[in-house]
């Protein structure tokens, strides 16, 4: 399905970016896995490798200037084209509006929104430039698109996360913008929504004890425990199919949308949420 294809993921060194990781690469794709740690991006690219699959590593912090062209040329320049860029990474740093300070704010639009449109950006030369000249030559256009990780905060809002919903609901908006700007070049646009995805941003902050460093500050990564215990007591009265998802799950959605088996859908938001909030 994804035969001669080249995909760029961010986020990609653990969780949904990895497990997507795995799945494109399974289905033909040469990958190129990103995440701001070193040592888990190398774990899923030689993951892919040692299944007999193509893929490179290329850590480093979306947010950082200059980074997105570097991503984008070194894909290129390693595999010869670009087709599906993933913009996946992310975290949380929640807080109530009224308590929400300016640094959480902008830190969290820059990873959810300014990073994908700046990577959107640098991936456009590549991919507008291809299927440009697919067209001009009268060849069948080659499979290209981007998908944008948002969330059903974005969507609804989520106590506690303002600026989270904001940046999730943003990136909506740049889907949509781009699916109508480069849809004559048959290029896609599509964001996946994720509702309760079982990962270390909806575990128990408590429980599992990890964070993140940006720029120098530790963020604890999860939620409290309190908070997790009530999400998962009411669990069959929010969600119709009763559980969380695992990662694996909500990759699936981000492959299947990128996928040639999405050829005529484009501006769309595809939620992933086991039926929550029908």
């Amino acid at each position: 399905m994804f035969s001669d294809q080249t995909v760029v993921i961010t986020g990609a060194g653990r969780g949904i970016g990895a497990s997507a990781a795995l799945q494109f690469a399974e289905h033909g794709a040469s990958v190129v896995v990103n995440d701001l740690d070193a040592a888990m991006a190398a774990q899923t690219a030689n993951a892919i490798l040692s299944q007999g699959g193509q893929a490179i590593a290329v850590p480093g912090d979306v947010t950082a200037a200059g980074f997105p062209e570097l991503l984008m040329q070194t894909a290129v320049d390693t595999f010869a084209k670009l087709n599906v860029v993933v913009n996946n990474a992310g975290y949380t740093w929640d807080a109530m509006a009224h308590k929400l300070t300016d640094e959480q704010w902008q830190a969290i639009l820059d990873v959810h929104l300014s990073a994908p449109f700046r990577m959107i950006r640098a991936a456009a030369p590549f991919l507008r430039a291809a299927a440009a000249a697919e067209l001009e030559s009268g060849a069948s256009l080659s499979n290209r698109c981007i998908v944008n990780v948002s969330s059903t905060s974005g969507l609804h809002g989520n106590i506690g996360q303002a600026n989270y919903a904001a940046g999730k609901m943003g990136i909506v908006g740049l889907t949509k913008t781009i699916a109508k700007e480069w849809g004559r070049l048959g290029i896609r646009c599509n964001a996946v929504a994720f509702g309760f995805i079982d990962t270390r941003l909806t575990r128990s902050q408590e429980v599992q004890e990890e964070a993140i460093e940006i720029d120098g500050r530790e963020v604890v990564l999860g939620i409290p425990q309190k908070v997790r215990s009530m999400l998962d007591q009411d669990i069959h009265l929010r969600i119709p199919l009763g559980r969380p998802a695992t990662d694996a799950e909500a990759a699936a959605g981000i492959v299947l949308i990128a996928s040639p088996l999405a050829s005529y859908i484009t501006g769309h938001v595809l939620e992933v949420t086991g039926g929550m909030g029908i």
